[in-house]
């Protein structure tokens, strides 16, 4: 009897399953996409020109991040290994030099000690400076031995300042040179320009907020009378929202393509010269780009401050769009 009533009534009818129900969302989704890169595309000189600033405001500071990793990259040594000279008495014996750079050798926080006799400063002075007529008037070599002292990695400024004032106090030396101070200002100045590539972060971020949701204004204002239909036929918010979002979304992904290509065209740019003038000074010292890392973050960032200027725009301006 069960089963003759269950037929008698006939199959019964379910409602769409949950795939069906994924699929129309992403359906909407892909279709509210593709619509509003074709309206972007219906425009092109306007969206060029939004294109272009955005890819502009973000190539910046993301070619200010690279020129502070390259001087960090640059100045990587300079803190851990600052050797500094030890000048000993004018006339102090070669072998007496010797011991003392040995002794000094011995010392902890010593990484190396390397002597440099009289005779040969006065050979590469000769070299290097052009004054050998005047140098051999003289008579006698002014210069004395000197010791070149590296201390160890491992010890700070303070330290460095400590240990060359010990080896000062010693009766054979005469003068202690040591030099930090520029590594300091050197470094206080990459430091700023840290900050400074921060601050122009976001103030431009800011401004690709501000020139998307503009932008997207303009689009709402355009289609208003479309807005007001769509509020009238029960549409809601988050659905008339969403093509706005997409155009921001759009913008932001394109502007940091270009964001892309302008610090890669820079870096391709300034390599061979880098490169020549690292030549000059003997060094093998080479541009270091941001790398793929860096340039998905660079992508991500225009993606992001594109839909957060999408979304600012819309959350004000469609509120006060209401169907007469």
């Amino acid at each position: 009897m069960a089963r003759t009533r269950r037929s008698e009534r006939g199959p019964r009818r379910s409602g769409p399953g949950m795939v069906a129900r994924i699929r129309a969302y992403f359906r909407q989704h892909a279709h509210h996409s593709l619509g509003a890169l074709g309206r972007l595309a219906r425009q092109p000189v306007a969206s060029l020109l939004t294109v272009a600033v955005i890819g502009i405001a973000l190539a910046l500071p993301a070619g200010l991040n690279v020129l502070v990793a390259n001087a960090r990259v640059l100045s990587a040594g300079w803190e851990s290994a600052v050797d500094f000279s030890v000048y000993l008495q004018h006339g102090l014996e070669l072998e007496r030099a010797e011991a003392l750079a040995a002794q000094t050798r011995a010392r902890s926080g010593i990484a190396a000690v390397e002597i440099i006799s009289a005779e040969a400063a006065l050979a590469e002075f000769r070299e290097h400076s052009g004054f050998t007529a005047a140098l051999e008037s003289l008579g006698e070599n002014p210069l004395p031995h000197t010791l070149v002292v590296r201390p160890a990695p491992t010890l700070d400024a303070g330290a460095v300042a400590a240990l060359a004032a010990e080896l000062e106090a010693l009766e054979e030396v005469e003068l202690v040179q040591l030099d930090t101070a520029w590594v300091e200002r050197f470094l206080g100045i990459i430091d700023i320009a840290r900050r400074a590539t921060e601050v122009t972060l976001l103030l431009l971020g800011l401004a690709v907020i501000i020139i998307v949701g503009n932008t997207i204004r303009l689009d709402i204002q355009n289609r208003r009378s479309e807005i007001e239909v769509m509020k009238l036929i029960g549409g809601s918010d988050g659905f008339i929202r969403r093509p706005f979002l997409y155009g921001g979304l759009w913008y932001g992904i394109t502007g940091g393509l270009l964001a892309v290509i302008l610090t890669g065209a820079a870096l391709l740019a300034l390599a061979a010269p880098v490169g020549r003038l690292a030549g000059l000074y003997g060094s093998e010292f080479s541009l270091v780009g941001p790398g793929m890392a860096g340039f998905a973050a660079l992508l991500g960032a225009g993606t992001l401050l594109g839909w957060l200027g999408a979304w600012v725009a819309t959350a004000r301006h469609l509120r006060e769009i209401e169907p007469t």
